[in-house]
């Protein structure tokens, strides 16, 4: 006997369309000529990132802008929202935040009916059917999701049906064990999030000096050399590394630089993007390649040009480029250089740290998002009747 079996313990279930167990709420079409950068935060389709509502890019208003009564677009925590049109059509997002917030016109809003169906169970139950909401919202490049279709087309399984408490009993047990490792993949995700932030806050302080504090030089001042690769041919097999703007582009027998030298990427997408090299190797010619002076140490240089973000210095919207010559004018504090080592040291102390956690994060957030996908479907593996198709 399935798990599933033991927890329905002779239990039917039964599939309703969406409208019998809960309410849907359109949202309000908010003026954008009247966004405000603060006030009361709107939830657009663009703040709905399939899991959660993310603020970090939110519009405001004012409720002065508006006579219409705005009371029931209110979104609190623990609402779920569902992008009705764009790019995130069939994407919920589940409120977690104190602060209200009000729907925008293209958004929706779940108001399960609280004696029939669990509202967590409702949300994993959403997750699970992203798909088959965007075909009901006709998919392809222009999906529009119709509310009424919505709701009357998607059914869920509603076990013990004709008992609401053991219902309810079922749903909340299911959501006890799917919310067990969606809490894990967020403490993952937060760990994440908190160590990059903490590398970046350190680095930040380790490499702000005060005005007089030390010499300001250009970059011409305190390198030997700044110049353009020259390899434009590779091999998937050498004895020495080719560079490229992002990393390692192949391989050569034949290096044409050697020693601890610094690559900016020089056009497009990644143009101003920093990699420190080091030993026999090549560069690809769409790559800037700095020669650190005795002055400068290279290490200490890495984590300066990372934190000015260069590509703020690229010419040119369509494929934009950054020159040796700009690099060359460009000022930078130079500290003596006992001074430099000991910053490059802290800091390659938490590059090796936050790196680590880097790789090493990803990949269990992704196993446990893999693991939550495999009991999810699983605890939602219901007998489907025949006539609940999309």
């Amino acid at each position: 006997m399935s798990y599933l079996e033991k927890l329905l313990d002779g239990a039917e279930v039964e599939w309703k369309p969406l409208r019998e167990v809960c309410d849907f709420k359109n949202g309000f079409a908010f003026k954008s000529n009247l966004f405000k950068e603060t006030g009361l935060p709107i939830v657009r389709i663009t703040n709905i990132d399939g899991f959660n509502v993310n603020l970090d890019e939110v519009k405001y208003f004012s409720p002065n802008d508006y006579k219409e009564d705005i009371s029931s677009f209110e979104v609190s925590m623990g609402d779920i929202v569902i992008a009705m049109s764009g790019a995130t059509t069939g994407k919920v997002g589940f409120y977690k935040n104190e602060t209200r917030c009000y729907l925008n016109q293209r958004v929706g809003k779940f108001v399960p009916k609280r004696n029939l169906l669990n509202n967590k169970y409702l949300y994993h139950f959403l997750l699970l059917n992203t798909e088959a909401i965007y075909i009901l919202a006709g998919g392809g490049a222009q999906p529009n999701l119709s509310s009424n279709a919505l709701m009357s087309k998607l059914l869920i399984p509603i076990p013990s049906s004709s008992n609401p408490e053991k219902s309810l009993a079922i749903q909340s047990e299911i959501v006890r064990i799917l919310d067990k490792f969606t809490a894990l993949t967020a403490e993952l995700t937060a760990e994440l999030t908190m160590r990059k932030k903490q590398y970046n806050y350190y680095r930040d302080q380790l490499l702000s000096f005060d005005e007089g504090e030390v010499e300001w030089k250009t970059l011409g001042e305190i390198t030997r050399k700044i110049a353009s690769g020259r390899n434009k041919t590779r091999q998937a097999e050498g004895d020495f590394p080719v560079y490229g703007s992002t990393g390692l582009l192949g391989f050569t027998n034949e290096p044409a630089y050697s020693g601890d030298l610094l690559l900016v990427a020089r056009v497009g997408a990644y143009a101003g993007l920093v990699n420190a090299v080091s030993g026999h190797f090549d560069v690809s010619d769409n790559t800037l390649i700095i020669h650190p002076s005795d002055s400068w140490n290279s290490r200490f240089a890495f984590h300066q040009l990372t934190h000015m973000n260069l590509n703020q210095y690229a010419v040119g919207a369509g494929q934009p480029l950054i020159t040796g010559g700009m690099l060359k004018n460009l000022k930078v504090p130079v500290p003596s250089l006992n001074e430099q080592t000991r910053i490059a040291k802290i800091l390659d102390k938490f590059e090796t740290i936050t790196v680590s956690i880097t790789e090493g994060l990803p990949r269990e957030i992704e196993l446990r998002q893999k693991q939550y996908e495999y009991y999810r479907d699983l605890l939602f593996s219901f007998p489907k009747p025949e006539i609940a198709s999309y």
